[in-house]
């Protein structure tokens, strides 16, 4: 796709049909290619019919009892982008949303050229780094937290609090190998979040500002 208004094929998902036949409206003044107005996420991949779609405009809250998280993730498997079309003051699911990959958030009360403008700047494959999304991430220290599975948090827990991995291991009943691969991991997901913990004192910094270890005096512990 090159980017101009009439490659760009957007879709909407939203159980509003105001809202549908209004940015269908929209997208087809501005140009766009429209593929699908859907009011759930598994409608739209039923009328998609295998189609090629650059970005769904996707609502927050649909009413057929799915998540957030799910939605998203959904839409994504199409290969489509997905840019949220909410009500502004829903914190937690714009966080839910961008943590699943969503790539901005657009309130409901924008402009028209306003959204239009943020499909096209997501069709180009761009981040929007609105206010919207700052805001959610403010209000929501949750968002930086490394998704950590419940072994990584128990060799994260016995580990940073200053056992051996391999008594670590001992103690969980696994071997020393998958203990180092689950802290290997543990590590990387704190680099892709962006706080890195490349010492056994920099994964107890992290440990504690996540809830996973209570507060204690960090500089205590010997690096290992």
């Amino acid at each position: 796709m090159n980017g101009s208004p009439s490659s760009v094929r957007v879709s909407v998902v939203d159980d509003h049909e105001s809202v549908r036949l209004g940015l269908r409206s929209a997208c087809m003044e501005a140009g766009f290619d429209f593929i699908v107005a859907a009011a759930s996420v598994a409608e739209f991949e039923e009328k998609l019919e295998g189609r090629e779609n650059d970005v769904v405009v996707l609502d927050l809250s649909l009413g057929d009892g799915s998540t957030v998280t799910e939605n998203v993730k959904r839409v994504q498997a199409t290969g489509s982008a997905v840019l949220v079309h909410s009500i502004a003051d829903r914190v937690a699911l714009v966080r839910e949303a961008l943590a699943a990959g969503a790539a901005g958030v657009i309130p409901k009360s924008s402009a028209t050229q306003i959204v239009m403008s943020a499909v096209e700047r997501v069709a180009r494959g761009d981040v929007l780094n609105n206010l919207e999304w700052a805001t959610a991430i403010d209000a929501d220290s949750d968002f930086a937290k490394a998704q950590l599975g419940r072994r990584e948090r128990e060799i994260l827990h016995l580990y940073a609090s200053g056992l051996p991995l391999k008594l670590a291991a001992e103690k969980l009943g696994i071997g020393y190998s998958t203990a180092r691969e689950y802290l290997d991991r543990i590590r990387m997901k704190y680099v892709e979040v962006g706080r890195p913990a490349p010492t056994k004192v920099d994964l107890l910094r992290r440990a504690v500002e996540d809830g996973i270890l209570p507060s204690m005096d960090v500089d205590s512990l010997n690096d290992a």
